[in-house]
């Protein structure tokens, strides 16, 4: 009787570590994944800055082709 226990207890213990073995990896995989999410963000408002920059330049140049065309 108490062999069968120690084998049943022993059974339900490698079960449960079976069962949550795939757990553990998949907690463990999620800090790495949000900061591969965060990169390409920062990279897109970088280019939203450049492309105001641009916007910036040309209507100066707009704005000063337009005092040289007036006088």
């Amino acid at each position: 009787m108490h062999s069968r226990l120690v084998k049943i207890s022993l059974a339900t213990l490698i079960t449960t570590a079976i069962g949550f073995s795939p757990l553990a990896v998949i907690a463990a995989d999620l800090a790495p994944a949000t900061q591969t999410e965060k990169a390409p963000i920062k990279k897109a408002e970088k280019k939203s800055q450049k492309d105001k920059k641009t916007e910036k330049k040309a209507k100066k140049k707009s704005k000063q082709k337009a005092k040289a065309a007036q006088q």
